[in-house]
């Protein structure tokens, strides 16, 4: 896999090819880490490589986030409706999780934000990792905070490892 976007990175002509990684690490399971790689394996400077991946992960965890923080707060406002007025919407909101989602529920829940946000990388991705606990009732904002300081880190450490890597084979 890493072969196959990393000849797509360097496919594109070299003025473009920072985009490709930026685009590539938009993607769920890629993210800031793998694209920082990438980047610095078609050749970018790292400090490129790890700021477009970055920003990459950082756009697509947003639309994630907004998205999840959106059909939420319908999901919550319809059924406080259908319960009437009476009923408090937080009092509402289904904890359920899908078996998907119970990984990532069992760690928020002893964790909390910062804790999933940071480790998250080990069970799903930044994208999936930041809706679920947006759907769980987590504030969007510290969601959005914590998932931010993750995909620096992460991309950051794996693009210096990357960096030093290819230092060492040359």
């Amino acid at each position: 896999m890493l072969n196959a976007l990393q000849d797509f990175a360097s496919s594109l002509p070299d003025f473009l090819q920072w985009f490709g990684v930026m685009l590539i690490s938009a993607v769920p399971f890629i993210d800031s880490y793998f694209g920082s790689v990438v980047g610095v394996l078609i050749g970018l400077p790292p400090a490129v490589a790890i700021g477009v991946a970055v920003i990459g992960n950082v756009l697509s965890m947003l639309g994630f986030v907004f998205v999840a923080s959106g059909v939420r707060s319908k999901v919550v406002a319809g059924r406080a409706a259908a319960a009437g007025a009476g009923a408090s919407a937080d009092s509402l909101a289904s904890d359920r999780s899908s078996s998907r989602n119970e990984k990532v529920r069992r760690a928020f829940d002893k964790y909390g934000v910062a804790g999933v946000s940071l480790l998250g990388p080990f069970v799903l991705p930044s994208q999936f990792t930041s809706a679920a606990m947006v759907s769980f009732g987590a504030n969007r904002n510290a969601v959005i905070a914590w998932q931010i300081v993750s995909i620096v880190i992460w991309g950051v450490a794996a693009g210096v490892a990357a960096s030093l890597g290819v230092a060492l084979v040359r």
